[in-house]
């Protein structure tokens, strides 16, 4: 079996994009490479990009209202309602529409009838399964997510309306919730986690866990996701944590999990590792030769670790160094020997192409300690401050006030030869915002390498653009913390032996103990363990979701029908941090692909073009555009987060600027509907809501529509059966035509995973063939079985994308339906087919009626130009048009 994805060229334009952004982090150039294949954007020129948009956001634009709305009469459900009863949908039809009204009852009602639970797959020759992509535990969700529930929901309904088993099933991930709790603490209590024992910090992460989850499945309920709710897991769940730990033992035990001294991303603020900026500095100072008259000038980034400097590597081919080779120089404080090392991974072009190696705390510089067998010394302590091998006059001060001092003594000892600006990128932690510092540790690493070449293998056309020209780099599992899965492997210490490090590991401890026994030789009870007390990268965990969530390792009945996932649906920012992952993970330790397509969609931007984020500020819940909410509200959701106070000034101003008065309430299916529109795979998405806030206006126009339908069947015999309905008038087959030709289009749409064409067909056949030209022109007579038709058949056709308000309107048509009195709820109904219609199919009346088209649109256009309105024009006003 193959991955693939649904549109070749999609996946090379994302993947191509992602890579610019995110390759680096998994992967790093070949050495052989000369010539890098990209040029990603310099901290430099991110911090201009970034202070160009707060300019925008913070200057004073009168030409930019922000968005303009009026209030809507807000309509209530005030009938008595059980939670889980169905609506009385007999009741009068309000007059306009109210999303409030409309939302009121049908997901709880849903949800007890079962309609979202998954059905016995042996009892359909086909299923469809896929889980929506695990949500953070951070916090609430934001129109990202809305966009991939969008998405996501209406497929599931899609193929659940097909008779196709759908397994949709909700996982919330554990994730970076340590960072903040631990802020959070520090904000209200003054306390960092060392201020707690880890028994007590955990319980403080649980609660927030408790309440966060809680958030987020309503949110997720809000937005009409048709979950199978029995499904619902948390990753650090017992089941899914035995699941992380058997996958731990299992690649332990195969090779691909190792323990090493290496040189990893650390956060000194927080004190754990990070992934992966401060203009640099060429500090030039001389090294005396033992045998050669003269000095070698050195530059460096980094003055502060010249403590730990124990070689000087020039190019082979550089004629300005030739004399040097093999020679040896004086470091200026230690008054070691250093030797002069030839590599050709020197820039001769950086500098004056020497480089001081300091291996214990330079990626590059360790590459070449293992190259040339050279000794690492530590100078930068995890708490960021220099360690005793400095020497008293450096010991235990930060290191980049360390900085300073060292350049100040190399100008006393007249050893400084000055120093020249150097824009550089440097990793910053993405939870502290504090530089991050390449630091010796112990941890445990993935062997990535054949993991890749075995996925490779088997996929047709996705990992392959990911591995061409770079390599995979092992992957650092080990993260400093306390929440999260423990590592499930144990330091070993024998009766009277050496302080010698060995460690075992096992799916408990008493298995570790016995694995001990009999790879030592001896007694269990002579052994003493001691569990690691780091955890496992969050993204190890997420690696396992596919088949974890099904139960594996266990084979259970999950897990054989529905693994590999029909499809994977999720954000083109995670093809390697989490995509990659899944692929390598799922194909070694179950043998298969987790997934048998992928389908990526863009990134939710706000309007000055920045990615929505909750460090920034400007994410939006999307409850509060579902409800609305006042500008008050929004900036006290602002303070109540964890910003940067320059970042609260920025986001509160762009509040200010986009939504003077709040943000109006528009309902879920309008919010739905205007996600869906969009081109997921495409450029990133500038979300507007007064896109949203338009959507909510065809909301309306459906409701007016159906109201006038309403009125129309009540004075009429009961409509026919469609396959008994025979358009005879020319209008008549027109508008049969037209939906025809929208079931087609929605067809093709969905199949090709192309919601944009979906909205963009049902749209215009609503809005501009079934309003402003059939029923402004048979107003006064109508055929009732081709209006009812057409109408309960368009309700079908938007009932993946907005569940809610099709309900609510087929339910009030539901009376007038020739069934059998088994039709309970539209959602469970068989999404309509070009088959069913192809007695209206009639391609010569849409070439006819195209005139017709042109007059009414032009007529409306000078309406709109003139004000005119139904009642009499005021002359004086509009002399110049009679």
């Amino acid at each position: 079996m193959a991955v693939h994805v649904a549109s070749p060229r999609i996946w090379s334009r994302d993947l191509q994009k992602a890579w610019s952004t995110w390759g680096s982090r998994l992967c790093s150039q070949s050495s052989s490479s000369t010539q890098p294949s990209h040029h990603p954007r310099t901290q430099a020129e991110k911090a201009k990009r970034r202070q160009a948009r707060e300019k925008a956001i913070l200057s004073s634009d009168v030409n930019d209202p922000g968005l303009l709305w009026s209030d809507k009469e807000k309509i209530t459900y005030t009938a008595a309602l059980v939670p889980g009863e169905k609506k009385d949908t007999t009741l009068p039809f309000p007059q306009s529409y109210s999303p409030e009204y409309v939302e009121f009852g049908w997901y709880q009602w849903w949800e007890k009838q079962g309609f979202f639970r998954s059905c016995d797959a042996h009892a359909v020759d086909k299923y469809f399964s896929f889980c929506i992509p695990p949500p953070n535990v951070t916090g609430t969700l934001h129109l990202g997510h809305a966009l991939t529930v969008a998405i996501e929901d209406a497929l599931a309904r899609w193929y659940h309306f097909n008779k196709l088993f759908d397994y949709n099933s909700v996982t919330l991930h554990a994730s970076a919730i340590h960072s903040v709790v631990e802020r959070k603490l520090m904000r209200e209590q003054g306390k960092c986690r060392r201020d707690y024992s880890r028994e007590e910090f955990l319980k403080q992460v649980w609660r927030w866990k408790d309440e966060k989850g809680d958030e987020i499945y309503h949110q997720l309920r809000k937005l009409g996701a048709s979950l199978d709710w029995n499904r619902a897991c948390f990753t650090m769940d017992p089941g899914f944590s035995s699941a992380v730990t058997e996958a731990f033992v299992r690649l332990c035990d195969s090779g691909l999990i190792y323990r090493s001294e290496a040189l990893v991303n650390w956060s000194c603020a927080l004190e754990w590792t990070q992934r992966s900026c401060l203009a640099g500095l060429f500090c030039l100072f001389p090294v005396i030769s033992r045998k050669w008259k003269g000095e070698v000038a050195v530059s460096t980034t980094r003055p502060e670790t010249m403590l730990g400097d124990v070689a000087i590597a020039v190019h082979p081919d550089d004629p300005r160094y030739k004399d040097l080779h093999g020679k040896h120089c004086r470091h200026p404080f230690t008054e070691c020997l250093l030797p002069i090392i030839t590599d050709s991974m020197v820039d001769v072009t950086f500098g004056t192409g020497a480089v001081k190696v300091t291996p214990a705390h330079d990626h590059t510089d360790f590459l070449l300690s293992q190259r040339h067998s050279l000794p690492r010394l530590t100078v930068i302590g995890g708490d960021g401050t220099m360690t005793s091998d400095c020497g008293q006059w450096l010991e235990g001060v930060k290191r980049f006030d360390a900085r300073e001092r060292v350049i100040t003594a190399l100008m006393e000892r007249k050893l400084f030869r000055g120093k020249k600006e150097h824009p550089m990128s440097l990793p910053i932690c993405s939870r502290s915002g504090d530089v991050t510092e390449p630091l010796l540790k112990k941890q445990w690493f993935v062997r990535c390498q054949e993991m890749g070449r075995k996925a490779v293998q088997v996929s047709e056309r996705a990992l392959n653009v990911w591995l061409h020209q770079v390599e995979i780099i092992d992957w650092c599992i080990s993260r400093q913390l306390w929440w999260g899965h423990q590592i499930p492997a144990y330091r070993v210490t024998l009766e009277n032996s050496k302080d010698t490090e060995e460690w075992v590991w096992g799916r408990s401890a008493a298995e570790a103990r016995q694995r001990a026994a009999v790879k030592f030789g001896v007694n269990p009870d002579a052994i003493t363990l001691t569990q690691d007390p780091d955890v496992l990268d969050t993204w190890f965990s997420s690696g396992l979701f596919p088949f974890a969530m099904l139960g594996w390792p266990q084979q259970t009945e999950d897990l054989k029908q529905f693994y590999p996932n029909s499809i994977l649906e999720t954000g083109s920012d995670l093809i390697f941090f989490w995509v990659a992952r899944m692929v390598m993970l799922g194909r070694e330790l179950t043998g298969q692909l987790p997934f048998k397509q992928v389908l990526f969609h863009s990134l939710v931007r706000d309007k000055y073009g920045r990615k929505m984020s909750k460090s920034l500020g400007n994410v939006i819940d999307p409850l509060d555009v579902i409800s609305g909410v006042s500008l008050e509200r929004l900036q006290e959701k602002v303070r109540e987060g964890n910003l940067d106070p320059r970042e609260s000034v920025v986001a509160m101003e762009a509040q200010k600027k986009d939504f003077p008065k709040g943000i109006p309430e528009c309902g879920t299916d309008a919010l739905r509907f205007a996600l869906c529109s969009y081109k997921a795979q495409g450029e990133d998405i500038s979300l507007s809501v007064s896109h949203v806030l338009s959507c909510r206006h065809f909301c309306n126009k459906m409701w007016q529509t159906v109201r006038f339908t309403l009125a129309t069947l009540h004075d009429a015999s009961l409509p026919t059966s469609l396959a008994e309905t025979y358009p005879l008038s020319g209008m008549d087959r027109w508008i049969c035509w037209r939906l025809y030709s929208t079931v087609q289009q929605c067809e093709r749409g969905f199949q090709s995973y192309e919601l944009h064409t979906v909205t963009s067909a049902l749209h215009s056949f609503w809005l501009h063939s079934l309003c402003d030209v059939y029923l402004v022109n048979r107003e006064k007579q109508v055929a009732v079985s081709v209006l009812y038709h057409c109408v309960s058949i368009s309700l079908a056709l938007l009932s993946p994308i907005m569940p809610f308000l099709t309900e609510e309107l087929w339910q009030r048509l539901l009376p007038y339906a020739d069934s059998d009195g088994t039709s309970r709820s539209l959602c469970v109904q068989p999404y309509p087919k070009t088959s069913q219609l192809e007695h209206w199919c009639f391609p010569k009346e849409e070439a006819d009626f195209s005139l017709v088209q042109e007059v009414v649109r032009v007529a409306r256009l000078l309406r709109a130009q003139c004000q005119l309105t139904k009642e009499r024009p005021d002359c004086e006003r509009t002399s110049s048009f009679c």
